[in-house]
């Protein structure tokens, strides 16, 4: 008797009740449960390739797996060559003195404590005297703080206001920022300390080393002589303040588009405003291309201050300028010192 195609039910002999169903439900069963011996070679394959399938990854992973990599240490290296040193003030690394060694203590630039800085307050200050709540209240880290004062603990001290931008932690802006303010009192500002025998020197008075400078005269030349101040900047200083016809407050340098606000406020104290005069522009005359030029007008109030005018005459006074919506009493103040009638 040929085995080799037979339905389902056929080799469950033990099972009678398969012989009992309908002709309906036999048909449905033969139709779907009858299996050449190909079929079932074919869904053992499937059923063994699903298997190995399901156990491959788990096998791979635990026969090529990695050690973990070995954690860089330098920087622990790097800490110690800052914290370990004798009681003498030596390094036991480099065999430097504390003088010697001060460039240790200069800042890592890509530390990320530089995007949450605590913002300060500024005054006068001797760096080699100052409190650590002195240092917090001028916005610096606690970490810096920390930094100074070990400094300082192991006999190191400022001599000049330069000496505070090697400090670890410090960043270049908040030095730019601190640098003004600084006075060192007591010692030498540019050489080593006083021997036993000499006296203390008396308190030295910073000495003003730039010039200062009418900010409506000066050409590129002069606010290049200003600290932090290139050539770039300068003519961008210029060039602004030849665009509104000149300043007439000395804030307004600040508004020069790349001008950090930290080197503004180290050069605002060598800026003068001798001659406060400006030019100014007549809104009866002026076409809209002539308004749009001035940096304080531009497109968004000539046009709309052409458009009054024609609609409702030329100007009688100045206050008729408020009466134009997109001109708040802050752009009024603004504008006011460079038009006219």
């Amino acid at each position: 008797m040929n085995t080799t195609n037979r339905p389902f039910f056929e080799w469950v002999e033990p099972c009678k009740l398969l012989k009992t169903l309908p002709v309906g439900w036999k048909k449905i069963i033969t139709d779907y449960f009858t299996f050449t011996r190909k079929d079932r070679i074919a869904i053992l394959v499937l059923i063994a390739l699903m298997v190995f399938v399901l156990l491959a990854p788990a096998v791979v992973e635990k026969t090529f797996s990695k050690s973990p990599a070995t954690p860089d240490t330098a920087w622990v290296t790097s800490i110690k060559r800052l914290e370990l040193k004798d009681e003498d003030n030596t390094d036991r690394f480099t065999g430097q003195t504390n003088q010697e060694n001060s460039s240790y203590y200069q800042y890592d630039r890509s530390d990320k404590a530089y995007f949450n800085r605590p913002k300060g307050e500024l005054f006068y200050f001797d760096p080699n005297t100052l409190s650590p709540e002195g240092w917090r209240k001028l916005g610096l880290h606690d970490k810096t703080v920390k930094t100074i004062q070990n400094y300082l603990a192991k006999g190191g001290h400022f001599y000049k206001p330069e000496d505070l931008s090697r400090i670890y932690g410090l960043f270049e802006d908040e030095f730019v920022r601190l640098e003004p303010y600084i006075r060192i009192e007591g010692r030498k500002t540019n050489g080593p300390p006083a021997s036993a025998n000499e006296k203390p020197l008396p308190l030295i008075a910073k000495t003003v080393r730039y010039k200062a400078i009418d900010i409506n005269t000066a050409d590129t030349s002069a606010f290049i002589s200003l600290p932090g101040i290139g050539s770039k900047l300068a003519a961008r200083i210029v060039n602004f303040r030849d665009k509104l016809g000149g300043f007439y407050a000395v804030s307004q340098v600040a508004e020069t588009y790349g001008l950090p606000d930290s080197t503004f406020q180290k050069i605002q104290q060598y800026l003068e405003l001798d001659n406060p005069s400006v030019k100014k522009i007549n809104i009866n005359t002026a076409s809209v291309d002539e308004l749009k030029s001035h940096p304080y007008i531009r497109y968004n109030l000539a046009n709309p201050i052409v458009a009054y005018r024609n609609q409702h005459g030329p100007f009688s006074k100045m206050e008729e300028l408020k009466k134009i919506f997109v001109i708040t009493d802050e752009v009024y103040n603004k504008v006011i010192p460079y038009i006219a009638l």
